[in-house]
């Protein structure tokens, strides 16, 4: 039986497109066999897509994707396995989208003097009761006509160090795999293939990292190799998965056309137990 394992995805919880439930049959009809929802600072699609999950038969493994900032650019942390009742980590999760906000209308106001014609009440409907990030910034500009794409308002405007581009409130990688490792969960470093220095990754393994996200759509079979290499020297967990964010969405990839290691959901259910007893 084939296996397909994608343990990185988004849902209109935060910047996806689909339902949390949608994302789910999207999976099953592609194939996949074990999904993790990992939306942007936010756990709430968690539980439609646990339903969606039983009716499909897919097993859905609990996630979520920290974005945090160094000096050197953005690094995601994904948190797999925290369990959704945990109190102090949810209300570290509502900081960050409290953040977020903020930091949504500081590129709105950004872009309203640059001479766009865009107000974050827009941004918000977009977003609805998602997280907000930056490609719900990207559509509004695109809706209200300042560009012709979401694609063209990263390019031009919302890029990391762009003209309307504000970095997240501080909060380190290392910050945010104390975090999972504090609510019982296992951290994992999102597609290191798109950091700026990968000397981090000693760092973060240090603070408690647990997981590398080796597979993933932009690494080239070289990074691939490279990253599998990092993942037996520092005994990491190796996952993989799309980042699919859904049909529309900016540099949109189909779900489960990258998979993690068929031992990958095991290995990380493993990796908890490991902790919990190291804790003990």
């Amino acid at each position: 039986m084939l296996v397909t394992i994608d343990l990185h995805v988004h849902s209109t919880a935060s910047d996806g497109t689909l339902p949390p439930a949608g994302v789910v049959r999207a999976a099953h009809a592609a194939g996949v066999t074990a999904l993790a929802l990992t939306d942007h600072d936010t756990t709430a699609g968690v539980a439609e897509a646990v339903a969606a999950a039983r009716e499909t038969g897919i097993q859905l493994v609990p996630g979520v994707e920290l974005n945090t900032d160094r000096s050197r650019g953005e690094v995601h942390i994904l948190g797999y396995l925290i369990p959704l009742e945990d109190g102090a980590f949810q209300e570290l999760l509502a900081r960050r989208r409290g953040a977020r906000v903020r930091r949504g209308e500081a590129m709105v106001r950004r872009l309203q003097e640059l001479g766009f014609d865009i107000t974050f009440e827009h941004v918000r409907r977009i977003a609805g009761d998602g997280a907000i990030t930056r490609p719900h910034v990207a559509r509004a500009l695109m809706e209200t006509g300042g560009v012709p794409s979401v694609a063209e308002a990263f390019g031009r405007y919302l890029y990391t160090g762009g003209p309307a581009y504000v970095p997240h409130e501080p909060f380190t990688p290392v910050d945010a795999v104390q975090a999972v490792l504090a609510a019982g969960g296992v951290p994992v470093l999102a597609h290191p293939g798109r950091l700026e220095d990968e000397a981090i990754i000693p760092e973060l393994v240090e603070a408690g990292l647990q997981g590398l996200e080796c597979y993933y759509p932009e690494h080239s079979p070289a990074d691939t190799r490279r990253f599998l290499a990092l993942a037996a020297k520092y005994d990491l967990v190796v996952t993989g998965g799309t980042d699919f964010h859904g049909p529309g969405s900016t540099g949109d990839r189909a779900i489960g056309s990258v998979s993690a290691p068929s031992s990958a959901v095991d290995a990380l259910y493993e990796r908890q137990t490991r902790l919990a007893r190291a804790g003990s």
